[in-house]
């Protein structure tokens, strides 16, 4: 088995290059000069036919014309990774729930973060709701961290690396979860090339 990552500098491929280094699973990884237009280039897009990052290849998995696993979007990838080497779910019931909160982040959360229009009406009424969640300290699901928490802490760890103007004072638990994240071993390794 040989995983590979592809991604670029900045790019989503943080959380899964973050998911695998809390979960001592071994990769390769494949930075991408994306100024270049290496993305755009036929041997990536043989990966990745849409050009984006991250992408995952998994030789010791097939697709169903026989060929090596290739994967991409970020929640897909990170899903994949906490079923296959992560052995997270032990239920549907848990699965989905790691799905609701991966793709609560990728779609509802990065929106309220990354569009403006959404950042004014979303932003507070999200951030409310997660303080109250994540008060308790305690993982998403369980009680182990998990693929849902790296989706979710995650982005909002880019909060002061992207919105340092944004006052998170109303949201302790939000501003406590981000300082654990950042403190954390495996995430400061994830991000440090990054």
């Amino acid at each position: 088995m040989t995983l590979t990552l592809y991604g670029g500098l900045r790019s989503r491929a943080s959380m899964p290059r973050w998911y695998l280094a809390e979960k001592g699973i071994p990769y390769n990884w494949r930075l991408l000069d994306m100024q270049a237009g290496e993305h755009r280039q036929e041997a990536f897009l043989a990966i990745n036919p849409f050009g984006k990052v991250p992408a995952l290849e998994d030789t010791g998995a097939q697709d169903p014309l026989g060929k090596p696993l290739h994967l991409f979007e970020s929640g897909a990838i990170l899903l994949y990774l906490a079923d296959r080497y992560g052995e997270e779910f032990t239920s549907p019931e848990q699965r989905a729930l790691a799905e609701q909160w991966v793709l609560f982040a990728n779609a509802t959360l990065a929106t309220a973060l990354f569009v403006e229009s959404a950042r004014e009406r979303e932003f507070p009424r999200l951030m409310a709701a997660l303080d109250q969640r994540l008060a308790d300290g305690h993982p998403l699901i369980g009680a182990a961290w998990g693929v849902a928490d790296c989706a979710v802490n995650a982005h909002l760890a880019y909060l002061p690396v992207f919105f340092p103007q944004l006052d998170l004072s109303p949201y302790p638990a939000v501003q406590a979860t981000i300082e654990a994240t950042r403190a954390r071993p495996a995430y400061q390794a994830a991000m440090a090339t990054d």
